[in-house]
């Protein structure tokens, strides 16, 4: 069957539909609650509009690409919107139930009923899910990168502070930063502090040496710094061999072995007169 007999019929019955549709959103807007009844109207009779606009229009799948991005526009919660695809789909029903046409007409505006709005429900899961997994990428790459700065401290040497867990993901994305900001900064000595890392364990720690062993490829030294007893003592129990890989207990005292490896060294000037400290 074709659907220019159903479109008809909606047409024909918009108001009531209307009412209807509205009468059953009204039942579910606790889902919403948290904005306001008159946001809530206005939004709804938007929605309703865009699919009453695009059932009288031609149903092609630039009109649905468009239809698409005006719903997601309005902002409401994916459940909310397919509620309100649902909630349409029942109250057209129903009117071609009341009807009291035969059952085989009834039958064939339910098919046609459902080639008109499937692709309307499919579409806005596809596009929302989209939309929320591109969102959800660039928020996690975001954070990754931020979780794993190179940091120039001063000229040619640099500080990557590491802080939570580190999995397989995030060592490629320290190992990325580190050696594109040793070649960005002409880094000669990057000191990893792991002072904010709650555990090192056999995974970690090659993650680790793999990294300063690239940097060390790219003619730059990395020295581990952050080194708490607990993390000294998992190393040991572990049987974890650090190799070459130098390490100190603080930060304070890697920038002092990355200046003697670099020839220079922290000069204390007398404090003067009359500051009070």
């Amino acid at each position: 069957m074709e659907a220019a007999p159903v479109v008809t019929l909606i047409n024909k019955r918009r108001s009531e539909i209307v009412v209807r549709w509205k009468e059953y959103m009204e039942e579910r807007k606790d889902s919403s609650s948290i904005i306001d009844g008159r946001t809530i109207e206005t939004t709804n009779d938007n929605f309703v509009d865009l699919i009453f606009d695009y059932l009288a229009d031609n149903q092609s799948q630039d009109r649905l690409n468009n239809l698409m991005g005006r719903i997601l526009a309005l902002g409401w919660p994916l459940s909310y919107l397919t509620n309100g695809v649902h909630i349409f789909r029942r109250v057209v029903s129903t009117l071609i139930i009341e009807s009291e046409m035969e059952k085989a007409v009834i039958l064939d505006y339910f098919k046609a009923m459902e080639d008109l709005l499937d692709p309307i429900f499919n579409n806005l899961i596809e596009d929302a899910t989209s939309t929320w997994e591109n969102t959800v990428s660039i928020q996690k790459r975001a954070l990754m990168e931020l979780s794993a700065p190179l940091i120039p401290v001063m000229e040619y040497l640099a500080v990557m502070p590491l802080i939570g867990t580190i999995d397989t993901e995030r060592a490629k994305l320290i190992m990325e930063n580190l050696l594109e900001g040793v070649i960005a900064y002409r880094t000669e000595v990057v000191l990893i502090d792991i002072t904010g890392v709650p555990v090192v364990d056999t995974m970690v720690a090659h993650h680790i040496i793999q990294a300063a062993e690239a940097v060390r490829l790219v003619g730059s030294e990395c020295v581990l710094v952050g080194i708490r007893p607990e993390i000294a003592q998992t190393i040991v129990n572990l049987g974890i061999e650090l190799g070459e890989f130098p390490t100190k207990s603080t930060l304070k005292k890697g920038i002092e072995y990355a200046l003697e490896l670099t020839n220079r060294a922290i000069v204390y000037k007398d404090k003067p007169s009359g500051l009070r400290l």
